[in-house]
């Protein structure tokens, strides 16, 4: 089966779009990865790349989203942030989009110490929920992009064989 050529460059810009989603917030990076992956499997008619390496690369996909879910809240609750911190958090994180890499870096931190301080008025506290949160976010996007290139890898290797 001849591919055609327009599925692979949607195909790529998928993946592009799935890494860049792996940072910024509120774009499901892994699941448009993985959508990228399957479209070139199926303009190849699932002949160089099949079941297995696919539903490896979904397997990834869903622990990267799970991940997803997890990181920053887990960093939160680790040093007993309240709702209103975790609700900042995730306010810093939308707000830190309209600046750009220093917002999103930053965003996280400021919302989480900012609702921390609403809910308990404790500087010292909110800096250290604040801080925890970030770390948690941090930690969370590198694993995400990780499990990125692990289905990347996944499929290349699927692919080349």
């Amino acid at each position: 089966m001849e591919a055609a050529p327009l599925l692979f460059v949607l195909s790529l810009l998928l993946v592009v779009a799935g890494f860049a989603g792996t940072v910024l917030p509120g774009v499901p990076g892994t699941p448009l990865v993985f959508a990228g992956l399957f479209l070139a499997a199926w303009a190849e008619g699932f002949t160089k790349v099949g079941w297995f390496p696919l539903l490896l690369a979904g397997l990834l996909a869903a622990t990267a989203s799970a991940v997803d879910l997890l990181a920053a809240g887990l960093g939160a609750r680790r040093v007993g942030a309240s709702r209103l911190a975790i609700a900042g958090a995730a306010v810093g994180t939308v707000v830190g989009l309209f600046f750009g890499l220093p917002g999103l870096l930053a965003g996280p931190f400021a919302g989480a110490l900012v609702g921390e301080w609403v809910a308990r008025r404790d500087l010292p506290r909110a800096g250290k929920v604040g801080v925890a949160t970030w770390l948690g976010f941090a930690v969370g996007t590198i694993v995400k992009l990780a499990l990125a290139v692990a289905m990347v890898g996944v499929f290349a290797v699927a692919y080349l064989l």
